[in-house]
């Protein structure tokens, strides 16, 4: 089973994810989970809330791992540490499209010196590192649980660049849906069923 859980900013959603992968512990001692995190400590206020969510998750469901995973790596770990007997919880698809979206910058990296060497940034890379999580999303032998925000209610952004985003999050909403045989909407922390499979 493959589930997409959306919503908005403290709706519920990881707390929902983390609930998936406890109940999956639970129901089978051969069982594993695993998360895989897409935040990265870009500032000291993403590091506290990182190192926050890790000790509450941990306390939560203790026997939750945690791999971090990044840009590109993200479709290979999810083929790679997928099985029969393990539910992977991906938490959030929205972190990992922005990171390829808005790639941190390297020190003493010109960026239209990187961008001239053919090498995808902005809209391309997360274009093709969206194709490729759904062809790994198809191949995956286990339980999948995909956490992303629900970001095109509200108002629409002025910058071309932020409505650009906006579109390609929910397209990717949309193509993962659709490859889900479940996905649920939280409010508030009440979650509502979008879509099951028969």
């Amino acid at each position: 089973m493959r589930e997409l859980v959306l919503g908005g900013q403290k709706s519920g959603k990881s707390r929902w994810a983390e609930q998936r992968a406890a109940q999956w512990l639970a129901a089978d001692r051969r069982h594993r989970a695993l998360l895989l995190a897409t935040a990265q400590p870009r500032d000291a206020e993403m590091r506290a809330r990182i190192e926050r969510h890790q000790r509450e998750r941990a306390a939560r469901v203790p026997g939750l791992q945690t791999l971090e995973v990044s840009g590109t790596a993200l479709p290979e770990a999810l083929v790679r540490q997928s099985s029969p007997q393990a539910l992977l919880v991906i938490d959030c698809l929205t972190l990992w499209l922005t990171q390829l979206w808005w790639p941190p910058a390297q020190p003493g990296a010109d960026a239209s010196v990187v961008a001239g060497r053919g090498a995808p940034t902005g809209a391309a890379a997360a274009e093709a590192a969206s194709a490729a999580l759904l062809e790994a999303l198809a191949q995956v032998s286990g339980p999948v649980v995909l956490v992303s925000h629900e970001i095109g209610l509200g108002v629409i952004p002025l910058g071309a660049d932020v409505r650009a985003f906006v579109d390609t999050l929910g397209q990717l909403n949309q193509r993962v849906a659709q490859a889900c045989e479940r996905v649920t909407l939280m409010v508030a922390g009440c979650p509502l069923t979008v879509k099951e499979a028969a």
